[in-house]
């Protein structure tokens, strides 16, 4: 790269530029990736605790249904009374430019969708369990999306971040450095120039006095 470039001070003020620009943003992609890790891990270690809560509450959900279909037979038909979940909602929200889903249910609307005189207490722990799996879910679901979100991120960062280092960097530095030489050298012919130039007139001078 660095011979592929005139030796003017003009193009080191520019490279010095690109240089200083290329530093600078190597410094916050690598800021930017350190924030985006940390809150990964915190979401990863959410992550891990909802997925042990989650089978938790599923293993009380399904014995309880089990027994409610032992003491009351087939339940379907209760179930099919219970309505389709549809108050949740999405939005997002922005960490370092990554935007994460933010997910939301009405956790008002759990009422009792069905009549006591011929269930029982099984089913009602059913009903409740699998209430707090669908709620655990919903979080669930955010967090992994978010994790799934800041890892591409992550990726995308510090490829960006490695190009600076180890290819834009060192190039404007090497460029730089090219550049330096060659007006060095530059200054240095020119000044023995003048040196000679200087010489030979102080030698005509001196002829003519001597004649």
């Amino acid at each position: 790269m660095a011979t592929q470039i005139f030796a003017t001070k003009g193009n080191l003020i520019s490279t010095k530029k690109t240089l200083a620009l290329a530093k600078l943003g190597y410094e916050l992609l690598d800021r930017k990736r350190n924030i985006l890790i940390r809150e990964m891990m915190l979401l990863t270690d959410e992550a891990k605790s909802l997925r042990g809560s989650i089978e938790e509450t599923y293993q009380v959900a399904y014995s309880a249904l089990q027994l409610a279909n032992i003491t009351m037979g087939i339940i379907s038909p209760i179930a099919d009374n219970i309505p389709v979940e549809e108050s949740i909602s999405v939005t997002v929200k922005s960490v370092m430019g990554v935007e994460l889903p933010r997910i939301t249910m009405n956790k008002h609307d759990s009422k009792i969708r069905y009549g006591f005189m011929q269930t029982n207490t099984q089913l009602d722990k059913a009903y409740i369990a699998f209430n707090k799996v669908k709620e655990i879910t919903v979080v669930l679901a955010q967090v992994e999306n978010s994790i799934y979100r800041l890892a591409v991120a992550i990726r995308k960062t510090q490829r960006r971040a490695n190009a600076l280092k180890n290819i834009i960097i060192p190039n404007s530095e090497e460029t730089v450095k090219f550049i330096t030489n060659a007006l060095d050298e530059k200054d240095r012919e020119e000044f023995s120039r003048l040196k000679v130039i200087k010489a030979q007139k102080s030698y005509k001078a001196k002829k003519q006095q001597l004649q």
